[in-house]
């Protein structure tokens, strides 16, 4: 492991911002919706906030993983943001957020093909020149598996991954949703994943929706569940790298006191992992 060690953190949000802002020292960093600090205000605020945490931007609306090229006018904005409250790490999905002019408000998975990764490669080759780095890439829960794929998601994502020589930003919930829905193990998703890729990782809950062939929705108002710190675990058993981790929460609100348990929970999962190395083909080649 990199001398700076794994790091465990928090979603800014404003209906936490107040209580959190007192306990700062209980996490490691915390991550911030880019396109929440776009103005000048909101930069002024960002720099304020990254003099007293670690910060890392979140983009949500750029739709990477598309046929068509990226708004120019989006990656300038990430540029300037970036630049102006000197964050050099970004992320964004592996998804497409619009199609035909239409804004769909969602993030939805692209048919997991051979174009859809030159696509993405198109756009990802045009974000690092933008922007100045390539983001970490996050996979996406859906509860459709896209049409007309022909790669797994694991695959898709890691080809990706290896052309752009990105990082990844590993949703371990996400990935738990994706598994249970469409009836796959998740561990072995994990190991299907290039871990040594990973840099960040998202943790969340969700709920069960629907009757008789119920789905997992990735909703982050809800807990992070058991088997999701499992997954984490497995992840540090697996990686050799620093890990920044986050805990992500989007309503229904807690007590600032229940998310900080959240962030405990993650350090003892990551704890158990790096105590319990498991030889991969990684470790062998290091």
């Amino acid at each position: 492991m990199a001398d700076r060690g794994d790091r465990v953190g928090l979603g800014w949000r404003p209906e936490i911002a107040a209580g959190l802002g007192r306990r700062l020292h209980e996490i490691d960093l915390v991550e911030v919706i880019a396109e929440n600090f776009m103005d000048r205000r909101g930069s002024a605020g960002l720099r304020a906030l990254a003099n007293e945490v670690p910060v890392v931007l979140h983009g949500v609306c750029l739709g990477l993983a598309s046929a068509l090229p990226v708004d120019e006018r989006r990656l300038a904005s990430i540029a300037r943001l970036a630049d102006a409250a000197r964050l050099p790490v970004w992320s964004e999905h592996l998804a497409f957020v619009r199609a035909g002019g239409c804004e769909i408000g969602h993030l939805a998975a692209p048919p997991r093909t051979a174009a859809t990764i030159e696509g993405t490669l198109r756009n990802l080759a045009r974000a690092r020149t933008v922007v100045g780095t390539a983001p970490a890439l996050e996979n996406i829960a859906t509860l459709i598996d896209p049409p007309a794929s022909t790669m797994s998601e694991c695959a898709w994502i890691g080809e990706i991954a290896v052309h752009a020589d990105a990082m990844l930003l590993l949703d371990l919930h996400n990935l738990y949703a994706n598994a249970v829905n469409f009836g796959a193990d998740p561990h072995a998703m994990l190991d299907a994943l290039p871990l040594e890729r990973v840099r960040m990782v998202h943790l969340s809950g969700g709920v069960w929706i629907g009757g008789h062939g119920e789905r997992l929705l990735d909703d982050h108002l809800h807990d992070v569940p058991p088997p999701v710190y499992a997954l984490l675990e497995s992840l540090a058993a697996r990686a050799t790298q620093p890990l920044d981790v986050i805990i992500e929460r989007d309503g229904r609100y807690p007590p600032v006191d229940d998310l900080l348990a959240q962030v405990r929970a993650a350090r003892a999962a990551l704890g158990r992992g790096r105590a319990h190395p498991v030889l991969t083909d990684a470790r062998l080649a290091a």
